[in-house]
């Protein structure tokens, strides 16, 4: 019979604070086949004795067999997981974005009784752009100031770097309620045919190494095809709708 796997786990677990790395550990440990023995640092004090007592700036910490392991990232090289490389670049965060918004877009057109609603691509462009524009705004200072690093408009005007996601949301909203083409499609087309150019100089002529602020300036997006996808949606969305309204 195969003796069972152990595993002894030190985490915080305190009235107004339970550490979540430490539930993590546990889980990860219980669904790798290990039987855990759950130990508790239930103060402040207590903590900081224990860490001072194992050399170790942090908890929670796993033992197996005597051998401290560490921390829940140690804890996962240790059992051959991957472990995020939190400066590793990623689209990850705009392909979400996009697929999120084209299930929107279809849900919306779905509502109105058909899938095959000429509005859903519309829609899925606006929300789109809605989306992007809210993800800036949650740290507009931050942002602005990843986009100053490659928008030609903003390195000009500072300001503009403040107004983008304010114009993008409106040309967005606007676009979803299919009103005020007149300020919309002109809106979109500027800030789109500004940002394709911003992008494709800073990747493709100067072949530049930069970080997009297309969904915030804490993102490891990388600056190139989809930022540049994202300028040419609204272009070629400002010229659709500019065509349905005026065409």
């Amino acid at each position: 019979m195969t003796p069972a796997k152990t595993a002894v786990l030190y985490r915080m677990v305190m009235d107004k604070h339970v550490c979540p790395w430490g539930l993590r550990a546990r889980h990860l440990l219980k669904s790798e086949g290990y039987a855990v023995d759950d130990r508790w640092l239930t103060t402040r004090e207590e903590t900081e004795t224990f860490k001072a007592e194992h050399g170790v700036k942090t908890t929670p910490q796993t033992f197996i067999d005597g051998r401290r392991i560490g921390g829940y990232d140690d804890l996962r090289r240790f059992l051959g997981k991957p472990v995020r490389d939190k400066d590793r670049k990623t689209y990850t965060p705009v392909l979400v974005v996009f697929a999120v918004t084209a299930l929107m877009a279809a849900a919306a057109s779905f509502a109105g009784g058909t899938l095959a609603n000429p509005r859903t691509p519309e829609w899925f462009v606006a929300f789109s752009m809605c989306a992007l524009a809210m993800l800036k705004l949650r740290d507009l200072d931050g942002f602005a100031t990843m986009f100053l690093g490659y928008d030609v408009l903003a390195r000009r005007w500072v300001s503009y770097a403040y107004v983008y996601p304010f114009v993008e949301l409106g040309a967005g909203v606007l676009m979803v309620a299919g009103v005020l083409h007149w300020l919309s499609v002109p809106a979109a087309m500027f800030v789109g045919i500004v940002g394709a150019w911003s992008v494709f100089k800073a990747v493709y002529i100067q072949k530049r190494e930069l970080r997009c602020a297309c969904v915030g300036g804490d993102s490891n997006v990388p600056l190139g095809f989809l930022s540049l996808t994202e300028n040419l949606m609204m272009i070629a969305m400002a010229a659709w709708m500019g065509w349905r309204a005026w065409g």
